[in-house]
């Protein structure tokens, strides 16, 4: 069947390259469409759930809310595992679904059982499901900021509540229009109110409690439509405007009469505009700001989106009032087109220094040019196969594209056809007939080892498939390119490069050998005839240098992958649990203006507290701070690296008192706490039931971690220590005096907390009316225990009568896995591989900490996916190597030829091995890639030259001198496959751009290892292939 393509494609040959312009149109068009990002999405298929539950504790969110919700959605269909995070006044339940479920289906499912679960929740309690989004959801942030000279209409400047008011109602509707987006998140300002401030004395006097007034505002504002009347022939809509409008009509609404005198608003409370009781803040530079986060919807496109997000936040910026900016702070499209610059650079040196090669090595400028346009060609079907199978162009997906090894078949076929036909002209010019066929001759006698050589290469990429989760998510699109461009590659290997070499290789064709090959020969004929009389000595060395490289494997240590340099920091600042969101602010004040001192800040901004949407809620005394770094170029010591540079920040930050810090990446920084719930390297997990005992058990494994070389950030979670002012009930006062424990407790939340007293519409735009107390009142505990407390009868009672007011700690956070209370033990692991930082942790863990019985360990984080990743690929790796020796043994129909070639494995996987350590690289699933791809590379080029020896052999009866002929004549291929596919990874191997440090280990795998599998090539293989077949008279076909 091959041989009859071969042949379709040189007697058809012009229409075989009329489909090039097929090829190309279809690449070009697919290019087109092709969507871009930085890195793969590597979220698992997860739904947030949150609850706002106002006034609610951590313990009562678990009980009354999580609980329920855990309860309800275990069994779902293709459910992987839940976890939960009940805080003040929010509950959230994190839904975890096997990869491969649709997440509409998955909604659906979660969606049916919240409202089959409504009823078991208090009343007014409504779990909502986030926004469908993933952790590479936040592609573009923006800040709206007033100018000094700024003035509303009114003459007063622009306070936090009136810039939240401007990002809610005008430009984040327009945002949310964006093809793309699905939630445009809010966070800093004030939600504007209207706030009715009651004075207690006058309340007092005309007997008026706290409901009262909330029933008389909730009375007097409302429209009612009252059908239509019909008069003279026209229709008159009947309505009875009610609605409030104004602060005035607000004061003019009546609660009660005394003495048939109407008691209004404004006699016993005064109204104004206020502040919401927030829980999230934002800061920029060192001041107070408004921070709108857009999030992709999933599946999109994040470089478009986030462009027009940009456009069209240029087009909002007429529509705001004079002085307001919005100015974007942060912008994934830069980070996409850096890491998209790392590649294209990597891609097109690559290119260039195999195309170099070939115009050097093959001493044909026409067969030079056939081979370096597969280059361009292949790489357009690729794209085109992408698009159809709906991956991304990231630095994954493109990271182990060589175009020295997508031009190996084509290397070959040349090559041997350039050879061939130069023997065969020696006695004239060849007519058309002749010089088919002897391309034809040419093609069929390399194609077999060269398809056989790419489908192995295409075999090894299997094992990467197998892998599941994060880890799948974010091999698979290297793996399915790789493919595909090997694929595509050895389509035209078999149709358009026959096809182009019996079009353009006519006239008289000459076989020069560069100096360079002329030289190469000389030397290595002698050395190889040394070789095999030496050959004890051959096998001894390369068997010595396995041994040398597994040990020195052992020593390497791993990690998962190397960490993507975002080019800027995200800083976690965390304060003592209890401190206040204003408080907090205060310190970020400071802690920004000490960041921003640094010559290498261009800008500063951060989150503190929960957003809107809790998407990634927080407490108050923690804070996200995104510091975003200027061009290197622009610094004033651009040697210096960003490690560096950090080292310099955290030394600097210590001298701000009241802070912990952690430094990560923006990126990074939420996959970690998608993925697994924690935000660092290494999450230590401790179950169990008791809060306090869980904490012990954390803070000895902390100490335990702190002593082990390399761990940084370390941490316990913060799970206690929130001040609680809590008002417990006299039981049998209360009811002394009429009242019960709900009547004191909705006293107390109307008064303290504030009570909701309907809607005031402006426009389209809607605000709450609340009741409640003087915040002068309300913040102070001793006024609040003189507080008078309506009966009744009309008389009242001091608040400290009826109840006790205690200060005491409680739970700051409750998290859960899997329906049971966790605690968790973070730590960054710097200056040293993970594997082995976590196997030190093990063992010290094991020996210094004692885990009381009911209690376990879980370790997760980005360790997690190395343990999963290593475990499967242990399992895969070994089965595709025997797949290989499958394909060699039906290649050659001998298991002996079959194991000769096979042994180039190992020895190439040496040169690999001694690369990463002379480079101080440790272990990683990339480096395994490139181990995997450099399996095939061995692999290929021995069995193109053992089925040349063996031919020969065929032929001339003569072993040895068969192997020596055969492997000078395939000394040119096999350098040139070498070179190619070496020096197609060298711009990646010493690239220092934006993401180099993911690819930059696979590179140099393949670099070592193709150097020492082009060594066992030329002198083990024919070594190897003398000694075992020496005693054989005859060839075994």
């Amino acid at each position: 069947m091959i041989n009859s393509i071969l042949r379709l494609a040189i007697e058809r040959r012009i229409l075989f390259l009329s489909a090039l312009v097929l090829i190309i149109a279809s690449g070009l068009w697919s290019y087109q469409q092709l969507p871009i990002d930085a890195v793969p999405d590597i979220t698992n298929v997860q739904v947030q759930i949150n609850t706002a539950a106002p006034g609610y504790s951590p313990q009562e969110a678990e009980q009354r809310i999580t609980y329920p919700v855990e309860t309800a959605l275990a069994g779902l269909p293709k459910l992987a595992y839940t976890r939960s995070l009940s805080r003040y006044g929010l509950s959230q339940v994190t839904v975890v679904f096997e990869e491969g479920t649709d997440i509409y289906f998955a909604r659906n499912l979660i969606n049916t059982k919240l409202s089959g679960i409504q009823s078991a929740l208090p009343e007014g309690i409504e779990p909502e499901m986030g926004p469908i989004s993933t952790g590479l959801g936040e592609i573009f942030m923006y800040t709206v900021q007033a100018l000094p000279d700024a003035e509303k209409i009114t003459g007063t400047h622009y306070d936090a509540t009136a810039l939240r008011e401007i990002q809610d109602w005008i430009i984040k509707p327009q945002l949310a229009q964006v093809k793309g987006v699905v939630e445009v998140n809010s966070i800093g300002g004030y939600n504007k109110q209207y706030h009715i401030t009651p004075d207690i004395q006058s309340m007092l006097h005309f007997r008026i409690a706290m409901e009262d007034i909330v029933l008389a505002l909730k009375n007097n504002n409302r429209n009612q439509g009252a059908g239509y009347i019909e008069k003279n022939g026209q229709q008159l809509l009947v309505r009875s405007p009610g609605q409030l409008t104004t602060i005035t009509e607000i004061e003019n609404v009546i609660v009660t009469s005394q003495d048939s005198v109407p008691v209004k608003i404004s006699d016993i409370a005064s109204v104004a505009i206020g502040k919401e009781l927030r829980t999230g803040a934002a800061t920029q530079d060192g001041v107070e700001t408004v921070l709108g986060t857009t999030m992709m919807l999933i599946g999109e496109n994040s470089r478009e989106v986030a462009k027009n997000v940009a456009l069209k936040l240029e087009q909002i910026q007429t529509s705001l009032p004079r002085g307001v900016v919005a100015t974007p702070v942060y912008d994934r499209t830069s980070l996409v087109d850096k890491a998209m610059k790392t590649v294209s650079k990597n891609l097109l040196e690559g290119a260039l220094l195999v195309i170099l090669i070939l115009f050097m090595l093959l001493g044909n400028l026409r067969a030079a040019i056939i081979t370096a346009a597969v280059i361009p060609i292949t790489m357009l079907m690729t794209v085109t196969g992408m698009v159809k199978t709906g991956v991304s162009a990231n630095l994954m997906s493109l990271g182990a594209l060589d175009f020295g090894l997508i031009v190996d078949g084509t290397v070959i076929i040349v090559e041997n056809s350039v050879r061939r036909l130069a023997y065969a002209q020696r006695s004239g010019i060849l007519d058309l007939r002749e010089r088919l066929n002897t391309v034809y001759e040419a093609a069929s006698e390399v194609i077999r080892p060269s398809l056989f050589g790419v489908a192995i290469i295409t075999v090894v990429y299997i094992p990467i498939f197998s892998l599941t989760g994060v880890e799948g998510k974010m091999f698979h699109p290297m793996a399915a390119t790789v493919v595909m461009a090997l694929i595509a590659a050895m389509i035209l290997s078999l149709t358009i490069v026959p096809a182009a070499v019996a079009v353009f290789l006519k006239g008289n064709i000459k076989e020069k050998e560069s100096f360079a090959i002329q030289g190469a020969k000389s030397i290595y004929k002698p050395m190889l005839m040394l070789a095999m009389k030496a050959r004890w000595l051959v096998l001894v060395c390369a068997g010595g240098f396995v041994i040398c490289a597994t040990w020195i494997a052992i020593t390497l240590g791993s990690e998962f992958v190397p960490q993507l340099d975002e080019g800027d920091i995200a800083l976690h600042a965390i304060r003592i649990p209890g401190t206040s969101l204003s408080q907090s602010v205060e310190m970020q004040e400071l802690l920004e203006k000490r960041i921003k001192s640094f010559p290498e800040v261009d800008k500063l901004f951060a989150r503190i507290g929960t957003a809107e949407v809790a998407t990634d809620p927080m407490p108050p005394n923690v804070a996200d701070n995104f510091v975003i770094l200027k061009p290197r170029n622009e610094w004033p010591e651009p040697e210096k690296t960003k490690q560096q540079l950090i080292n310099e920040l955290e030394e600097s930050l210590t001298q701000v008192p009241g802070n912990n810090y952690e430094f990560t990446q923006p990126i990074q920084m939420r996959f970690n706490e998608l993925i697994s719930g924690v935000r660092a390297d290494l999450g230590i997990k401790v179950f169990g039931d008791d809060l306090t005992q869980l904490v012990l058990t954390g803070n000895e494994i902390m100490s335990v971690l702190k002593e082990t070389d390399g761990a940084s950030d370390v941490r316990v979670e913060q799970v206690t220590g929130l001040p609680t002012l809590s008002v417990i009930p006299k039981r049998t006062e209360l009811s002394r005096y009429g009242l019960n424990v709900t009547d004191l407790q909705e006293w107390v939340a109307s008064a303290i907390g504030g009570e909701s007293a309907g809607i005031l519409y402006e426009g389209d735009r809607r605000f709450e009316l609340v009741v409640r107390l003087p915040e002068s009142t309300r913040s102070d505990p001793d006024q609040l225990s003189e507080l008078p407390v309506l009966l009744k009868n009309g008389d009242y009672v001091p608040l400290s009568e009826i109840a006790n007011l205690e200060v005491s700690p409680a739970p700051a956070q409750i998290s859960r896995e899997n329906g049971k209370r966790r605690i968790v033990v973070t730590a960054n692991v710097r200056g040293r591989d993970l594997g082995g930082f976590v196997e030190e942790v093990k063992g010290n863990i094991a020996a210094n900490v004692n885990i009381p019985a009911g209690y376990w360990l879980d370790f997760g984080g980005t360790f997690e996916q190395l343990e999963s990743a290593t475990k499967r690929l242990s399992i895969v790796v070994p089965v595709t190597l025997i797949i290989i020796l499958s394909l060699l043994v039906m290649a050659f129909g001998s298991l002996k030829d079959a194991l000769i070639i096979f042994s180039g494995v190992p020895l190439a996987l040496t040169g690999g091995v001694f690369a990463l350590a002379i480079r101080g690289m440790p272990m990683s699933i990339s480096a395994g890639i490139g181990f995997i791809a450099l399996s095939g590379v061995a692999v290929l080029n021995g069995l193109v030259m053992l089925a040349f020896i063996r031919n020969l052999w065929h032929e001339k009866k003569d072993l040895a001198g068969a192997i020596i002929e055969g492997a000078v004549i395939r000394l040119r291929p096999v350098l040139m496959t070498a070179l190619v596919a070496s020096l197609g990874f060298v711009p990646m191997a010493l690239n220092t751009g934006t993401g180099a440090e993911v690819q930059r280990p696979l590179a140099t795998v393949v670099i070592g290892g193709i150097i020492s599998s082009t060594l066992l090539t030329l002198f083990v293989l024919p070594v190897l292939y003398h000694w075992l077949h020496g005693r054989s008279r005859s060839v075994k076909v």
